[in-house]
């Protein structure tokens, strides 16, 4: 995974995503410990279901909006800034440097800046939480070791700066695209309304059918063959997560989207060492987001006022706009 360490290495500084072998087994050892079981039931009650119902409140007595704008795309970076026990005062401006950092690929000199930006910001707070631990996750980064290790500051700068494009715009990209999914198929929404058993099935379907991330990239180590193309060590492989979800020898009929399909294990969170640190997070976010939209807004739809809605792009994807109007 060390190809990171030249791109986004450079903006977001050493993270777990460039490291590999022992070092990243106990890097991911101490950061594990910052999501565990308990502390997602108490994100869910305190953090992410007043947050979300709060911000549904600002537009369900209108009849029509764009989720993306109002709820999908900055719930998911203010549901991070809490988890970090960042300031309420802070937090407009923690989403401005937040969307100029994930706009890596846009803006590379904005980025580089947004990321300094956030160091020189999270040191005090992080300064604070070594004198008086709270309940966040910079106070369980800065207490946390394993074996005797301890993070050192950057490396809790660079997690907290990898939670944004890691966490944030995944989470809104791949809520979006189950909304489209659904959205688009509503007799497959009608049953999920009619069955909250089905939230599951739903959230793994949409992920497989629209991946938020479409491309990882890795290193060889040593020569070997792929489907009979034989690949030198040292090779740069760029592996594609949307094609696996899409096999034809694993999933039958791959391009319809259908929460009722048979379960079977995708590779949208990825797999192996580096599978997504953040997955029961970021499902549970979008189970809230769901639930709350389905109970607050009857007969959610796509607006038929407005340009139909459509997923692009090509690294990561999902739709600019979902305009829906509802009652």
């Amino acid at each position: 995974s060390g190809v990171y360490a030249a791109t986004m290495g450079k903006v977001f500084g050493r993270s777990i995503l460039e490291m590999d072998g022992d070092e990243h087994h106990a890097y991911r050892s101490i950061l594990q410990q910052a999501f565990t079981r308990g502390a997602m039931a108490r994100w869910e009650e305190e953090v992410v279901r007043p947050l979300v119902e709060r911000m549904v409140d600002g537009f369900a007595d209108r009849g029509r909006a764009d989720l993306v704008r109002e709820l999908l795309f900055p719930f998911p970076v203010r549901v991070i800034a809490a988890l970090l026990g960042l300031p309420e005062d802070d937090i407009d401006e923690f989403h401005r440097l937040a969307v100029e950092l994930i706009g890596v690929s846009v803006d590379w000199d904005r980025a580089v800046a947004a990321s300094a930006t956030l160091r020189d910001y999270l040191a005090g707070i992080l300064a604070e939480r070594r004198r008086r631990p709270a309940e966040d996750m910079i106070s369980v980064l800065a207490t946390a070791e394993h074996d005797g290790q301890r993070l050192t500051d950057d490396e809790i700068f660079a997690f907290c700066r990898l939670l944004l494009p890691a966490g944030a715009e995944t989470t809104y990209r791949s809520s979006s695209n189950l909304l489209f999914g659904l959205l688009s198929h509503p007799d497959q929404l009608d049953a999920l309304r009619a069955d909250p058993g089905l939230t599951g099935a739903a959230i793994e379907e949409g992920i497989r059918w629209e991946p938020p991330l479409l491309l990882i990239s890795r290193t060889t180590l040593r020569d070997t063959e792929v489907c009979g193309v034989e690949i030198p060590a040292g090779a740069s492989v760029v592996c594609n997560l949307g094609a696996a979800n899409h096999d034809p020898a694993r999933w039958p009929d791959p391009e319809r989207f259908d929460i009722t399909r048979e379960r079977r294990p995708h590779i949208g969170f990825a797999h192996g060492a580096h599978v997504c640190l953040g997955m029961h997070l970021a499902r549970m976010e979008t189970r809230v987001a769901l639930a709350t939209l389905f109970d607050r807004l009857p007969g959610l739809r796509f607006d038929p006022d407005a340009p139909p809605p459509y997923i692009t792009g090509r690294i990561f994807r999902s739709p600019p706009r979902l305009d829906v109007a509802w009652g």
